[in-house]
């Protein structure tokens, strides 16, 4: 097994390479120090669990090297008459196990190591909710606060026609990410429609009224509340509404974990946003600080919550951290600093290895991304269903799909943490490689 990994590992960099010949996480770590990246990082996760796992070398290639990246640029006409060009991305990464599924992100700090990454991720994420998608990934190397409404969508609509040959409602569905939003997705479908004829299943993520599915907005909050509870239960910690919270990201999916955890009577004592902080011991009133923000007003001035400095959060004490932001957050250094017992990843990729190896040493429990925010794909994929049927599921309905499939999700890496002895991180990416190899191998290599 040894040989066959080494061989592969000189194609994917020395650095990542000498984890194979030591004992786990911390072998590549002092190689990576000065070099990480998105796509090591995850490499670096992916290599602990190929470690364990005894893998022919032909799969190597395969399961480490996406299928296809497509780098265009988009020439747009700004509002005042001036010519912008935007470089944009879409990593597929594998179908082995169904189309490419991935979200479409517009940021300036995008790039192509990036979108890699992601895509990546994608494909460990689907496998291990067990629904029968690939992993893709996209991305605009765009600041969209600088645009107006008209731009994006000139933009948008660009963008579609430059990759619409490679997606498709049977090939490649992106999905909304960081900056994008149903809007958006409402104009991908319209702007590939043209060429292709009607497909509201070329994306999900559309608003409601324009073949989207009801409880798509809450879904990977929602399915990050499921996680937990599935977490808690399995450590013997309790109910949710027993716990203490910390929640770094007042989005999407930060505020609707926030809002179903204080439902379910947990107390949340300290969240974050891109602007500030607040902290209060008692709980804050998650509905009165959602409504706070509805109105236009910032989460820091809240009246209800002491400011804090939005770099102090996650070492506010709690029971569960949950960083729902952005990705890199957790290295060595703070770490070193958590006063929690676990923490949920609601966040693509917010602990760096160095920092999952003193979280471990820390015994501090750490339920991984790829499987705690796979709410918004699995219920990505219900949309998709509904298109396909062209029939509209009740929420009640969606909601309890999700549950049964959070659900199972989590029996699958628990079974694997378990019988394997290995950190929840691992045992999520044995449980997704376990079944996109199988995928592989029975329908063949010719």
């Amino acid at each position: 097994m040894v040989r066959s990994l080494l061989i592969c590992a000189q194609q994917m960099g020395s650095a990542i390479g000498r984890l194979l010949n030591g004992q786990g996480l911390a072998a590549c770590l002092p190689q990576l120090r000065h070099a990480s990246s998105h796509a090591e990082n995850t490499n670096t996760f992916l290599r602990e669990a190929l470690n364990r796992l005894d893998y022919p070398e032909k799969l190597q290639n395969l399961l480490l090297t996406p299928r296809r990246e497509m780098s265009v640029e988009l020439v747009v006409q700004m509002d005042d008459g001036q010519i912008e060009v935007f470089n944009a991305y879409r990593v597929q990464h594998n179908n082995a196990r169904g189309p490419y599924k991935g979200g479409l992100r517009y940021h300036p700090q995008v790039d192509l190591d990036d979108v890699r990454s992601l895509a990546s991720l994608m494909t460990w994420k689907t496998a291990v909710m067990d629904i029968p998608y690939g992993g893709a990934k996209g991305g605009v190397t765009v600041d969209p606060r600088k645009l107006s409404e008209r731009e994006l969508e000139k933009m948008t609509r660009k963008l579609v026609v430059a990759i619409k040959e490679i997606i498709g409602t049977y090939e490649d569905i992106p999905a909304p990410d960081m900056n994008t939003d149903a809007k958006v997705m409402a104009w991908f479908f319209d702007e590939y429609s043209k060429y292709k004829g009607f497909s509201p299943g070329v994306v999900t993520g559309k608003p409601v009224y324009l073949h989207g599915s009801l409880g798509r907005e809450a879904a990977t909050g929602r399915g990050t509340t499921f996680a937990i509870r599935e977490l808690l239960k399995a450590l013997h910690m309790g109910k949710l509404g027993d716990q203490n919270y910390v929640i770094q990201g007042f989005g999407n999916v930060g505020a609707w974990a926030a809002q179903l955890l204080w439902e379910a009577g947990g107390k949340v004592v300290a969240v974050s946003d891109v602007a500030g902080a607040i902290a209060n011991e008692n709980g804050l009133d998650i509905g009165a600080l959602r409504r706070h923000m509805s109105s236009g007003k910032t989460l820091a001035s809240f009246p209800d919550g002491a400011p804090l400095k939005k770099e102090d959060i996650l070492a506010v004490p709690c029971d569960v951290l949950i960083p729902a932001a952005i990705g890199g957050v957790i290295g060595p250094e703070m770490a070193a600093k958590l006063q929690c017992k676990v923490v949920v990843e609601a966040a693509n990729g917010p602990t760096t290895p160095e920092g999952d190896l003193v979280l471990r040493d820390r015994g501090i429990t750490v339920l991984p991304d790829i499987y705690t925010n796979g709410g918004g794909v699995t219920v990505s994929f219900f949309e998709w269903v509904q298109n396909l049927q062209n029939f509209k599921w009740e929420e009640e309905d969606v909601n309890r799909k999700l549950d049964r499939k959070m659900t199972d999700a989590f029996n699958a890496l628990w079974t694997v943490h378990r019988e394997m002895a290995v950190p929840l991180r691992t045992a999520a990416f044995v449980v997704a490689l376990q079944r996109v190899t199988r995928a592989e191998v029975h329908r063949g290599f010719d």
